[in-house]
């Protein structure tokens, strides 16, 4: 039974995807058109329609998922106001838990993307008309052997996050870097017992990009009580239970810099990013404690 339901969920989501993506694009391509209010109504046009494919996704998932999502007394959130969502990441699953208990609450979720992406077959041309920021990063060993770049990454990509000065945003950033394993876990040390240890550079860049935009911090703690879970245990109605702590808190000013250039910054940015990710530690704890 499990296995149909995987299927015909998994069927679904197919569906639904292709179906969003065609009114998706047409309106991105209508996006070229360079007139500005009509560029603005569009996007919100734009967002309406991802809105609702995450709708359709969540009734998929209380159709044949049927997995109970229990969050904390949510904060007081506003779609008219621009957050950077920070969340710990173990599954593919954690973005279906984002989408389905912070739709509607904040402006539609978009995360920073390596410029390569936008080449991805149907999805990069969603992801350009969602209007989903294209990071360009230069590394350090690139830098020394071409100074005259210095700088022309954060400026690229503040271009694109030009947009978002004028409509609310939420910028969602998995500050890990990838998913936690026990052996990445062991590769590093253990830094911490269900958290591997969290990038600065990538949170640091997108706020200063942003040009302080973003000043309200989601901070999203993310609990599969009985096991992580594959996104076909998912699908298929095997994952009975997610707990999901929401916490918001503001972006002091201080906290936006130049992290590849300024050396106290990035020690002071590092420092309160380490202190956010054991209070995370400690909060996965409690909540393993305290699930039925």
């Amino acid at each position: 039974m499990s296995f149909i339901n995987g299927v015909l969920s998994g069927l679904g989501y197919v569906v639904n995807t292709i179906f969003w993506f065609v009114p998706i694009f047409i309106l991105g391509l209508l996006k070229l058109i360079p007139v500005k209010p009509l560029q603005q109504l569009l996007s919100y046009l734009i967002d309406g329609c991802a809105s609702g494919w995450i709708k359709v996704n969540s009734f998929n998932q209380m159709l044949f998922s049927r997995t109970k999502m229990n969050t904390n007394t949510l904060p007081q959130l506003s779609t008219k106001q621009w957050y950077m969502v920070i969340a710990n990441h173990q599954s593919w699953v954690d973005i279906l838990v984002l989408q389905r208990v912070l739709d509607g609450k904040v402006p539609f979720l978009k995360f920073f993307l390596k410029q390569q992406l936008i080449f991805v077959p149907v999805i990069g041309l969603a992801w350009w008309a969602l209007d989903f920021p294209f990071m360009k990063r230069y590394s350090r060993s690139f830098l020394l052997k071409n100074p005259h770049l210095r700088g022309k990454d954060v400026e690229a990509t503040k271009r694109s996050c030009e947009k978002f000065q004028l409509k609310p945003v939420s910028v969602v950033n998995f500050v890990e870097g990838t998913r936690f394993t026990n052996e990445k876990s062991e590769q590093q040390g253990k830094p911490f017992p269900s958290l591997l240890r969290p990038k600065a550079g990538g949170m640091a860049f997108a706020l200063d990009a942003m040009s302080g935009r973003l000043n309200q911090l989601v901070d999203v703690t993310i609990s599969y009580p009985h096991g992580i879970p594959s996104f076909w245990d998912f699908v298929c109605g095997r994952v009975k239970q997610v707990d999901i702590n929401i916490e918001l808190s503001d972006i002091a000013p201080e906290l936006i810099g130049d992290y590849q250039n300024d050396k106290q910054y990035k020690s002071r940015f590092q420092q309160w990013l380490n202190g956010k990710w054991q209070a995370k530690q400690d909060r996965l704890e409690e909540m393993k404690k305290n699930a039925p």
